[in-house]
């Protein structure tokens, strides 16, 4: 009996049938990555609009230091 390498092809390895896999779910990178990489994206979303909203408002405020200098 012949042992298989090759993944997609289970001659050899007990429990009947086996789904055939793609490439990306055998590196672990299945439906359930673009969930992931959505989540990751509204989060650095998210953290870029605060960044932009401190700079801002840090902006603003030294507008308003520069303002009352020149008074």
């Amino acid at each position: 009996m012949t042992d298989s390498k090759n993944i997609n092809n289970p001659v050899g390895q007990g429990g009947g049938q086996r789904k055939r896999l793609s490439r990306a779910e055998r590196q672990n990178n299945g439906p359930h990555r673009n969930l992931d990489r959505q989540n990751a994206a509204d989060r650095k979303a998210e953290l870029v609009r605060k960044m932009r909203e401190k700079a801002r408002a840090a902006e603003a405020a030294a507008q308003a230091s520069d303002d009352t200098a020149q008074s």
